[in-house]
């Protein structure tokens, strides 16, 4: 993973008196010059010390402090702060980065370590609801899917939104399932936020029905489909060749004309032809009647090619949505879930990969949004708005 953020640096000149008091009961915006001198001892790569001023506010007479670019009330700067964050988010363990800045003479333990991506990742997340606000009328196609993360020795399922054609993510949630109306919480605030118009998703009914209720387009991911079904077509042809299975009563079929549809089958899912739908009820006819299993008993190949049939004629629009859209509407949209998918691996199992897991779920949130958000951030992002205060 490659995070091209700039760190912080510290501007001793650079004081830049408050545009409203720091003071929670007061909004007052006049002030006037306390004390122009005050010396402040910093730990920094190249200052040791820095000047601060106090200035007064002319509405609630309290004085407050005016600390110069990349230093604030802590005795470390905002660069020694990135140097942390940065170096966690690119691999190190918070005990490894405190033995690089022990390295360098900066004693830093690694709860502070951790205290510092604990809180860049709030402000992160602060941010991007801010970010997601503004992003109304702008988001066309978004594309979502969970994957899941350790959390305590229990596994937590992790939903990841994105912008289906910028490829930046929207929204990072921890979920307490993967059942419809969980999806539907989750996703469909999101929808109405940006006004998308189409969700691409992996084939699980749960966001078919986040879809429906939506009202919007809906892409299943081509390449799930894809290989399920030929993982199907592999295994069923093969037993077949090695022992072709007994005809149920009531369908005029036999072993040859089984893979001969298994071949219109793999046809039909591989090149989506235009006649798809069309081809798919005249395969399901065929095994329509075929008898579906006993009570504890395993379904037959006849009638697992039935329900296979079936459900690909019942979501073929779904499958070929971007085919639609691209005829009917003129938009162009991706038939697979790759964009969740990348932002998956980098935002969320990249950083995650070297960790026995996570001890808080807010920490969770709190180091993928804030990945997310550096890799979607242009090169020499500058990560002062992360570390402020």
């Amino acid at each position: 993973m490659r995070l091209r953020a700039r760190i912080p640096q510290v501007n001793p000149e650079a004081l830049e008196p408050l545009e409203v008091c720091p003071h929670a009961d007061c909004d007052g915006q006049h002030f006037k010059l306390h004390q122009q001198h005050c010396d402040k001892q910093v730990q920094d790569p190249e200052y040791e010390r820095v000047n601060v001023q106090r200035w007064k506010c002319l509405s609630c007479r309290r004085t407050h402090r005016v600390y110069p670019k990349g230093v604030s009330s802590a005795h470390r700067s905002d660069r020694l702060k990135g140097a942390n964050v940065l170096l966690y988010l690119l691999g190190l363990s918070y005990g490894g980065v405190e033995d690089f800045m022990n390295g360098f003479g900066y004693g830093v333990g690694k709860t502070t370590v951790y205290r510092d991506v604990q809180a860049a990742g709030e402000q992160t997340l602060e941010m991007r609801q801010a970010w997601l606000a503004s992003q109304a009328g702008k988001v066309q196609v978004i594309g979502g899917d969970p994957t899941h993360v350790r959390c305590q020795g229990k596994e937590v399922v992790v939903g990841v939104v994105v912008d289906g054609e910028r490829g930046m993510v929207l929204d990072i949630h921890i979920l307490d399932d993967e059942r419809a109306e969980t999806l539907v919480a989750w996703l469909s605030p999101i929808i109405e936020a940006v006004g998308a118009e189409v969700l691409i998703t992996d084939d699980a009914d749960g966001f078919k029905e986040v879809a429906d209720q939506a009202g919007i387009h809906h892409q299943v991911c081509r390449r799930h489909v894809t290989l399920n079904v030929l993982d199907f077509i592999a295994k069923t042809a093969t037993r077949v060749l090695e022992k072709p299975p007994p005809v149920p009563k009531g369908l005029t079929l036999s072993a040859d004309q089984l893979l001969a549809d298994l071949e219109t089958l793999e046809w039909i899912v591989i090149g989506h032809p235009g006649h798809g739908a069309k081809q798919l009820e005249t395969l399901y006819l065929r095994y329509a009647c075929a008898p579906a299993p006993k009570k504890g008993r395993r379904a037959s190949i006849w009638y697992r090619m039935r329900n296979h049939i079936l459900h690909l004629w019942n979501n073929w629009d779904r499958l070929i949505c971007y085919q639609i859209l691209e005829h009917t509407e003129d938009l162009k949209v991706d038939a697979t879930n790759n964009c969740s998918e990348r932002a998956i691996g980098w935002a969320v199992k990249e950083r995650y990969r070297t960790m026995r897991g996570y001890k808080r779920e807010r920490s969770i949130l709190n180091v993928t949004g804030l990945t997310a958000w550096l890799i979607d951030q242009p090169v020499d992002y500058d990560m002062s708005p992360l570390l402020a205060g």
